[in-house]
This record gives C-alpha cells, structure tokens and sequence, in this order.
C-alpha cells in the first residue's frame, strides 16, 4: 500500500494523469501562497561573505536529481574540501563532524544516509551535517576546510555562494510549485543560478552493478572493477526518491520494491522481505547499502553510480569563482 502511495505521489507531482490534474488545479491557491513566501524571503535576505569558496549544488525540483554523486565528483577534484548538508533522515539533531579528511566520526544513524554516502565516497574530505547551514560554515573553516560544497543550498538565501542548479534528464510536465506540481521554486529561477548542469547535456549517470558477497568493500580504492551479472530473479530494494529512475538502469525482470526516502529500515521489515522473496537476490543502492549493510544480507548487489562530465562542459565560471579566493 505504501509502495502505491509512493508512486501515485510521484506520478502526481511530475507526470500527472487527468485526474491528478484536476488536483492539481484545485491546489494552486495554495500555490499562489507558496510561492508568495518563497518570492518574499529571496527579496527580504541579506547574504553574509564567509570569505571563504562556497559552491552550493541544487535543484529546484522535489526528489533527486545526482546532487550527491555531482557533489562527489567535484570535492574530488579539490584539496582540503568540506561537503556540508542538513542530513534529512537522521537520528540526531544539531551539528555534527561525520568525517574529517576521510576519518569517520560517527554512524550512519547519527550521520543520515547520504552524508555517509559523502563520507565513505570522500577519502580526503571532511563532511559536515547540520540545519544551521551557517554554523556548519563556521566549524569547517575551524577545522582549516579551503572550499566548501553545500548540498541543496539554492534556497539558502542568506549565505553569499556560487550557485548550480541541477536539471533532470526528463523533467515534469506538471510546471507548478507546490504542492499542485514538483517545485519548490518558480522554473524561471533557473536563470538565477551561476551555472546550471543537465542531465544527458552536461553529464551522465554511469552505472556499475557489483556483487557484494565477493568484494564486500565500497572503498574507491579496493573496487575490482567488475561488473556482476544479476540472476533472473532480483529485488531492487530502495528508499529514494523517484525510485522508478532507477529502472532503467537494470534488466526489465528486476522487480522494484520501494520505501519513502531516507527510509530506516527494520529488521522486521527486513526479516519479511527476505522470507517473501528467498529466492531473490537483492539489489541496492549505496544510499541504502549504508543502512542495509548491518542486517548482513547475503546475495547482495549495488547500484555503484558515478557522474561522468561531458568533455565539452564549461565550469570556467566556476572556476574563475574558486580563483578570486586566491588573490
């Protein structure tokens, strides 16, 4: 039941049918609202310099769209790099150090999922999780971080950054705000961003099935390169959002079963999977991997994504930002 919900929300929000957009149309008085606040916070901030490289990598839109492994691909390519989010999905509250230059410091309960994806994809990096994205600043410059990437800081009005918005490959044909369509901001925003990256012009998703049980390591430096062969009876068990993205990426036998985002799993809720379909092998991806992982679940697969820039793709703005730091 809660797998259909999730996918009728989806559908709503992005590719709706005739009558979700009856719905939809229903609700645009509460859009009309939404996006009043949203117009009235923008012109009402008042943007504070770190003095230090921020580069915040976004989307307008509700769900994924690769911040996280666009993220990565980046703070690899710089020194002394920090990676701060508010880690949606975790336990804790507050400020956290998840991992110093590599060091891991806490849980992925503590952490939330995708900051434990940061950290173990991230060997010399440091990674930060906290709702005062303000405060998270402040402590990575204490810990002597040179550049900072913030995840999904486009609506962080108030911090002076450089800002990317990400677009997906297929985009929805709902163009409203919410909650009558996928917006969290206005589509015309995208011209308010300093540098804008789609998916399938200015990168691709590159996909790697590995088999867990033979190399049970997800370290960079310890993959063996190989691609595994799923068996004809798979379960692609994930709590993303947008899970049927994930879709076109596996064979058409593979069956999706699909939690809410940033999903904690039980192991109640495990124990029942794996007893409803024993003869399936499971796959998932590393964001879930890093909550799975403690229930030992054998005949295990990942989902290893990695972004890979076109060789056309200008980021001279973004690096002439990064530069003006220098000086």
């Amino acid at each position: 039941m809660k797998e259909k919900l999730i996918f009728w929300i989806e559908d709503y929000l992005f590719f709706p049918n005739s009558f979700q957009k009856i719905i939809s149309f229903l609700l645009l008085p509460l859009t009309f609202i939404y996006m009043l606040i949203i117009l009235l916070k923008r012109a009402t901030a008042s943007k504070i310099d770190f003095e230090i490289p921020i580069i915040s990598i976004g989307n307008i839109v509700v769900g994924g769209s690769g911040k996280t492994p666009v993220a990565i691909a980046l703070a690899k390519k710089y020194d002394d790099a920090c990676v701060i989010l508010r880690g949606y999905g975790r336990e804790s509250k507050g400020l956290f150090v998840v991992s110093h230059k590599g060091d891991i410091k806490v849980d992925v309960k503590t952490s939330g999922d995708e900051a434990m994806v940061l950290a173990l994809s991230l060997k010399k990096a440091t990674v930060i999780v906290s709702e005062n994205r303000a405060k998270a600043i402040e402590k990575a410059k204490e810990l002597k971080c040179k550049i900072i990437f913030l995840d999904d800081g486009f609506s962080k009005y108030n911090i002076k950054k450089f800002d990317i918005l990400l677009r997906a490959k297929k985009e929805p044909t709902n163009d409203f705000c919410l909650p009558s369509g996928a917006y969290r901001e206005p589509k015309s925003f995208y011209a308010l961003c300093d540098l804008e990256l789609k998916e399938g012009r200015d990168f691709n998703r590159v996909v790697v099935i590995r088999n867990l049980n033979e190399n049970n390591s997800i370290d960079e430096e310890t993959k063996d390169g190989k691609e595994a062969i799923l068996s004809e009876k798979t379960l692609l068990l994930t709590a993303i959002s947008k899970p049927k993205r994930l879709l076109e990426f596996v064979p058409k036998n593979v069956k999706l079963l699909a939690f809410a985002d940033h999903h904690n799993f039980t192991k109640q809720e495990i124990d029942n999977i794996l007893e409803k379909y024993k003869d399936y092998a499971i796959l998932t991806t590393l964001k879930d991997y890093v909550k799975l992982k403690e229930f030992d679940i054998k005949n295990i697969y990942l989902m290893d994504l990695d972004i890979k820039f076109n060789d056309d793709l200008d980021l001279s703005s973004l690096k002439n930002y990064i530069s003006e730091f220098k000086k």
